[in-house]
């Protein structure tokens, strides 16, 4: 088995197809998630996400379609509930996505046990990609790249200074929930080939991997997709290879990348 075979077989040109758009917007957001000291919300929504799909199965509706608002509506709520002075950002995740996985896995479970499908958005599956999953994948990705480079300045400013962006005349919280709302749609897509136990790991890891060597804002962004995509890639190309679980094949390669490039800053000095 070689790696060329792989681009044989129609399920893994649509992993390719749907995995890449989704790495590339994990790794935009992920920078200003990490150095916002947010970047569990993206574990929280995927919790919200299963949820929804497990309701969806349950009831034979699409799943994306169920899963998108559902999970957007969410970040917006999480957002919300971390301003209150009552419930901070980490106590808001925990309450929200433990609630959601606990009626997620209740619901599945009712349904004949814990199906093949529902276990796929749990740990991953390359095969579980439909065309239809694919076509609204790459669309929804390319209009959250758009929205990115669009608000890219504002997003940068939020980022690092909220309260000098609000004394500018910047609406802060309308980039929060902009933030949030490309957040909840890059972990819906994501949850079929990473799983909702891992899709975290593809908004975390490239961003730190790339801060460990790069400075600036714009070199950590870039860095951090270029990390993203070939991670991604070599993850899958382990998976199909070796048979292992593809989110988790995707995770350790991203492990090995972040160790390489720490270590690569220690020698530097």
């Amino acid at each position: 088995m070689d790696v060329l075979s792989m681009f044989s077989y129609s399920f893994m040109i649509r992993a390719l197809v749907v995995g890449i758009p989704v790495a590339l917007c994990a790794a935009l957001l992920g920078v200003s998630l990490v150095l916002k000291r947010y970047s569990m919300i993206g574990d929280g929504l995927s919790h919200v996400g299963f949820g929804a799909l497990a309701i969806a199965s349950a009831f034979n509706w699409a799943p994306l379609p169920v899963a998108i608002p559902v999970v957007v509506v969410a970040a917006f709520l999480l957002l919300r509930l971390s301003e209150s002075s009552k419930i901070k950002g980490d106590s808001a995740i925990a309450l929200i996505s433990s609630s959601a996985l606990a009626i997620g896995v209740t619901v599945a479970t009712m349904q004949n046990g814990m199906n093949t499908d529902i276990n796929s958005y749990l740990f991953g599956s390359i095969i579980a990609t439909s065309d239809f999953d694919a076509v609204l994948s790459v669309c929804l990705s390319a209009v959250v790249i758009l929205l990115f480079v669009v608000f890219y300045h504002r997003i940068f400013a939020v980022t690092f200074d909220e309260s000098f962006s609000k004394a500018t005349g910047t609406n802060a919280d309308f980039y929060n929930v902009i933030i949030a709302i490309l957040t909840a749609l890059t972990v819906v897509l994501g949850m079929r080939i990473m799983g909702t136990l891992l899709i975290s790991s593809l908004i975390i890891f490239p961003a730190l991997t790339a801060m460990q060597l790069c400075k600036t804002f714009k070199k950590v962004i870039v860095v951090s997709a270029v990390l993203s995509v070939v991670c991604f890639f070599l993850g899958i190309t382990v998976s199909y290879l070796y048979g292992t679980p593809t989110g988790a094949s995707i995770v350790i390669v991203n492990i090995a990348a972040f160790l390489c490039f720490t270590l690569a800053k220690k020698i530097k000095g």
